[in-house]
């Protein structure tokens, strides 16, 4: 099983020196790779492997001799790697457009192999012994280390570890938690006996007075300047600090319901279309769901429990919970409504999160839905009608 162990370093100054090369050889390859990308798929039809982009540097390095004197060769191999897979992630509506770097923002290189972890020092090739502060066991064959630097100017290393034991197969024996989402409260959670919410913490407000106060001196700062470049790094580490406590939260919060849950039921969102709404656009994005989603589905994976998503158009808050009847009048400034079928009085965000529970429960065949439904194995995915996107490897053919 992979798992990945990261730890801050802190390289010397002649260390800061080497590694800002070989950061440089790197966004210098992955530059020229992108663009060559485009010349040839604009040309030729069909875009470049990572064995041909790999075949033009003995000749580049015969040109530019720094690329083989300042960068170990395997970093600019992985850069090639990286790449491929930003245009895979592309196409298939993973991620954006890969974009060319620029110097000012994250940098990182990663070395597959000839990396050793003593004590609490990390060997680097062509760097030498870099003290780090490792507060996990290096357990298991490393595989690949990157070395990144934020735009805050603080150094970290990413361990890949393979600990060589079999994953867990998934079983859905045990407690089934739903998961409601909300701007209010960050989760609902239901279990079948119990339910409880944790506030939003809403870490850009608590930041955003700091953040503006410092974005107004950045904005005044003349472009190329040392002010500027002091400026910026002020704004980086608001961001950072903004980050830093989210991903804390997220971390804390998904271990908890993880460690409680062996299945997990949550809603399908349209994170991006949701995004469209001005009015609340702004809370959303700082949410992060999609980052905690995919944080509570590798610790589910980890134990062998299973994360199931119910499909987004399910009426979830509309939906009484004990007959099944639809409140198709409810409004979003509704927050406690009465079923007029049975007079039961729900809490929205409970009788969501209860919902999404039993809806969960009945895709995994594991009981039924209040309207009676009939119990079905397929995923929400299958049942879905979104539009497929192409692969990397069929766009090639073009």
């Amino acid at each position: 099983m992979r798992k990945a162990v990261k730890a801050r370093i802190y390289p010397s100054e002649e260390q800061k020196q080497l590694l800002a090369k070989q950061f440089g050889c790197s966004r210098f390859w992955w530059n020229r790779s992108l663009a060559l990308q485009y010349e040839h798929r604009a040309s030729n039809g069909r875009w470049l492997k990572r064995t041909e982009l790999n075949a033009m540097l003995p000749q580049l390095k015969k040109e530019l001799p720094w690329l083989k004197t300042d960068c170990y060769s395997q970093v600019l191999q992985a850069t090639s790697k990286h790449l491929e897979q930003a245009l895979k992630n592309w196409f298939e509506g993973r991620a954006k457009k890969p974009r060319f770097k620029a110097k000012a923002n994250r940098q990182s290189i990663s070395f597959p192999q000839n990396v050793l972890v003593i004590g609490n020092q990390i060997k680097v090739p062509k760097v030498g012994l870099i003290d780090a502060v490792i507060k996990r066991k290096i357990e298991g064959i490393i595989k690949t280390v990157t070395l990144s630097i934020t735009p805050s100017g603080k150094y970290f290393a990413s361990i890949s570890l393979d600990d060589e034991l079999p994953e867990l197969e998934s079983s859905t024996d045990g407690t089934v938690t739903g998961v409601d989402l909300g701007l209010k409260d960050y989760v609902y959670c239901h279990d079948g006996d119990n339910s409880y919410s944790v506030k939003h913490p809403k870490w850009l407000k608590r930041h955003e007075h700091n953040l503006k106060r410092h974005q107004k001196q950045l904005s005044r700062r003349k472009k190329g300047s040392n002010r500027r470049r002091k400026a910026r790094k002020l704004v980086a580490r608001v961001h950072e600090k903004l980050a830093n406590a989210r991903q804390d939260f997220m971390h804390k919060l998904s271990k908890r319901i993880a460690d409680e849950s062996q299945v997990v039921a949550v809603e399908s969102l349209n994170i991006r279309g949701m995004l469209k709404n001005r009015r609340l656009s702004k809370a959303i994005a700082q949410s992060g769901w999609g980052t905690f989603l995919n944080f509570l589905d590798y610790k589910l994976k980890k134990k062998g429990g299973v994360l199931v998503e119910v499909d987004r158009f399910f009426p979830s808050s509309k939906l009484c919970s004990c007959c099944g009847h639809k409140y198709k009048e409810l409004t979003l400034s509704e927050r406690i409504w009465t079923c007029k079928q049975c007079s039961t009085t729900h809490i929205r965000d409970e009788v969501a999160a209860q919902n999404i529970r039993t809806e969960g429960m009945r895709i995994l065949g594991l009981g039924h839905s209040p309207r009676g439904d009939d119990v079905r194995l397929e995923t929400c995915f299958e049942q879905s009608s979104v539009k497929r996107v192409p692969s990397y490897e069929q766009l090639t053919l073009f």
